[in-house]
């Protein structure tokens, strides 16, 4: 069995991956892939056996010996290789992350290549991980300080970016020289699978990338029980990362978590309104608003407040729904039929906390969509200024002054990513010094780049992905006090 290519009707689930070969899952159960802006299901994706996973574990371990062994050089190349493969079918993978996780195909295309851009400087940091020698306290002694790997990982990714979420723990992992098993979306698994492919074919070694599908809760148990699996790295919700947390602690397992977030912006009254909203608009209804460090929280300095709530609106109404293959297309549905249910439930209870400016209906019945949506003179009670909503809301308030912004863009117990306009010197360092999260972004609306670590605070997880400190989280540090005289 191969990795899935996808063009419309051609849509194939993949298979599992698993020591050198691609195999059918052998579990009784099974997950319909459903095209979220049709809901018409593409394929049944079988899962793996118990079976199935012990294999995985036994070709993790097995890989690792022989990847912690290959020199740095030669992970980087290979690892380079796979990146072109991954950059020539980018245009393959996108269609197929479109129909089966419904975002913008120029959205897809986007996501492709930052995966690639994520894994080849994780390649190139794979020569540069050092240790360092310190001068010991007598004749004939040194203390060396080395870096190895920590061991087979296992990798636990969502469906709302998955060939970016996944590509960053892949390359984090290889670079440093694990071995891992992947674990995608059940509900979007064939583009992850397609990129799975890409390094696979570009000659890694059996048994150092893995890749398997199943009953979330059953897969994770299993595999995090076995002594095999040295690092666990998740990304997903909250509840989930608490549970994944207590699996590993008997374990004493390594463990990243990147978990909710409840972005906040804090706009000063010295910006061009126009550019501005231009921008934030972009950024919160990018993939429908389903992204972890999605703008959503905006709070905004009285005097432009009516003026900047009007025009973000207005900018946000006039995004064109529709299927994601479609080039006019500049908000696609939801993921999923949950995620819908979900948005309903939270805008009919926003409603009664807040004034509703636009949106808040289906907008376009068929599938999962969900309009934009937004609310202004938000109550700090409403269940969505408490509770992360994952779709296409932005919520408004105004402030008065500094102080104000900083305590209501601190009143939550989510800590990821925030947002600060303003061409003040002096308010971009209270801000950034006040503001109680992994990452800020200052006139601008990217907080994660490959080049820098990405993590959060709080109920946002901890550890790191992406930079010096991601790549951190796959090494132990071993120490050696060396006398060459004894």
């Amino acid at each position: 069995m191969t990795a899935t290519k996808a063009s419309g009707a051609g849509y194939r689930a993949p298979g599992l991956y698993i020591g050198d070969r691609w195999r059918a899952g052998g579990a009784a159960t099974h997950t319909a892939v459903v095209n979220p802006a049709t809901g018409a299901t593409l394929d049944q994706l079988r899962h793996a056996s118990a079976a199935d996973l012990d294999d995985a574990l036994q070709a993790a371990q097995a890989g690792f010996e022989t990847w912690r062994n290959t020199p740095a050089a030669a992970r980087q190349d290979l690892l380079l290789r796979g990146v072109a493969l991954l950059r020539g079918r980018a245009a393959d993978i996108a269609r197929c992350l479109t129909l089966e996780q419904g975002k913008p195909l120029a959205q897809s295309l986007g996501e492709v290549k930052v995966a690639a851009d994520m894994v080849q400087w994780y390649a190139e940091q794979a020569r540069r991980i050092q240790g360092r020698l310190v001068p010991g306290d007598a004749a004939g002694v040194d203390y060396e300080v080395r870096k190895a790997p920590v061991g087979p990982c296992l990798l636990l990714s969502p469906w709302n970016v998955p060939v970016i979420l996944a590509a960053r723990k892949i390359g984090g992992a290889l670079a440093a020289g694990c071995s891992c098993i992947v674990k995608p979306p059940e509900e979007t698994p064939a583009a992850v699978a397609m990129m799975v492919a890409c390094f696979v074919e570009a000659g890694l070694p059996p048994g150092v990338l893995n890749l398997v599908f199943g009953v979330p809760d059953a897969v994770s148990r299993h595999l995090i029980a076995s002594d095999t699996i040295k690092k666990v790295s998740f990304t997903g919700s909250v509840a989930v990362g608490r549970l994944l947390a207590g699996l590993a602690a008997p374990g004493l397992k390594r463990l990243t978590l990147e978990l909710g977030g409840h972005s906040p912006v804090v706009v000063f009254d010295d910006v061009d309104v126009e550019d501005c909203v231009a921008r934030l608009v972009a950024a919160k209804f990018r993939n429908a608003g389903q992204l972890c460090h999605a703008p959503t929280r905006f709070f905004v300095q009285r005097r432009i407040y009516a003026d900047f709530v009007d025009r973000f609106a207005r900018a946000a109404a006039s995004l064109k729904q529709g299927d994601g293959l479609l080039p006019q297309t500049e908000i696609g549905p939801l993921a999923n039929a949950r995620r819908q249910r979900a948005m309903a439930e939270l805008v009919a209870s926003t409603a009664r906390a807040a004034t509703l400016v636009t949106g808040g209906g289906h907008g376009i019945e068929q599938g999962c969509f969900f309009q934009p949506t937004v609310f202004a003179d938000v109550q700090p009670d409403a269940e969505a200024m408490v509770n992360e909503p994952f779709g296409p809301v932005a919520l408004f308030r105004a402030f008065d002054d500094p102080a104000s912004a900083l305590a209501q863009a601190n009143a939550t117990r989510y800590g990821l990513g925030a947002y600060v306009f303003t061409d003040s010197a002096r308010l971009q360092r209270q801000m950034i010094d006040g503001l109680n999260v992994g990452a800020i972004a200052v006139n601008s609306t990217v907080v994660s780049v490959a080049e820098a670590p990405f993590g959060g605070v709080g109920d946002s997880g901890y550890g790191y992905e992406s930079g010096e400190e991601g790549l951190e989280g796959y090494l132990h540090t071993k120490f050696v006090n060396r006398n060459s005289q004894p």
